[in-house]
């Protein structure tokens, strides 16, 4: 199978909003961030898919071993195959797609997290590093351009933790702070069971302004001259914000159901933003 091809419709069936900003990209960068991205999908699948938690780990340390061929040039999965350019045209560093892998093995160890400087150690891994590579790939003259990659990947992450407090709780998974909770009452049964109050309602509210701090900084971190350049990343933004405030609007009803932008909107929400300035 074209390497490619296969990463292509890795990310196209993941339906997810990140594909739609990728439309813009011209040709060479737009297939090396859908390879990027195939990566991310590879690793996060075996945890999502995989019951038993041994296998998951052989298989996290299967795609360990695997990066380390890649960058000694010699790829087996069409994905590495498809990566190997892209790590040499954008000098994309074996370390931090090692860490993307580390922070999805937490999802398998750790299913709660204390505080918040524990929980932005995950976001960090399996999100902000995917900021900071990605707009490697876009491309960037200033360095303050990766602070801004970074903090965007952590408000990604912040808006999915809200998005899927129930479907992550139905796997006996908290990504909510321990002391979070207990500061605005909430016990880790309530959400456990999926029993929405009043009190849970202030909790998401909190972690929605929160994600909205990091939007704001990441915004305020990007340089001028490298917003061109940077603009797959505010359609991105554009896209994830507007399911944040849908999510705000209708409650915060995500105990029960997973709030979802339809595919024509998201593509409307991408075309505005590409238009933008």
């Amino acid at each position: 199978m074209d390497p490619n091809q296969y990463c292509q419709d890795k990310a196209a069936a993941s339906g997810s909003s990140f594909y739609y900003s990728f439309m813009f990209l011209p040709p060479l960068r737009r297939r090396a961030i859908v390879a990027l991205y195939a990566f991310c999908r590879e690793v996060d699948d075996i945890v999502d898919e995989c019951r038993d938690e041994h296998v998951a780990l052989t298989k996290l340390n299967w795609w360990r071993q695997e990066t380390l061929d890649l960058y000694r040039g010699q790829p087996h999965h069409p994905v590495s195959h498809a990566l190997a350019p892209v790590i040499r045209d954008f000098n994309l560093p074996a370390e931090q797609l090692l860490e993307i892998i580390d922070g999805m093995e937490m999802d398998l160890t750790q299913h709660r997290y204390e505080d918040f400087k524990s929980l932005r150690l995950y976001c960090h891994r399996v999100a902000g590093i995917v900021g900071e590579l990605s707009a490697m790939i876009f491309g960037y003259s200033d360095r303050n351009t990766l602070k801004y990659a970074t903090d965007l990947g952590l408000a990604f992450q912040l808006t999915n933790i809200i998005r899927d407090v129930g479907e992550d709780a139905r796997r006996n998974r908290i990504y909510l702070p321990m002391v979070e909770l207990a500061q605005f009452d909430v016990p880790a049964a309530d959400i456990l069971q999926c029993r929405q109050t009043d009190n849970f309602n202030k909790l998401m509210e909190f972690q929605y302004q929160r994600a909205q701090h990091y939007y704001e900084q990441a915004f305020s971190h990007l340089p001028a001259a490298d917003r061109k350049a940077q603009k797959t990343g505010l359609i991105m933004a554009a896209i994830y914000r507007t399911l944040l405030e849908e999510i705000r609007n209708d409650g915060f009803l995500v105990l029960n159901q997973r709030t979802r932008l339809t595919p024509l909107r998201k593509l409307w929400i991408a075309w505005r933003a590409w238009m933008k300035d």
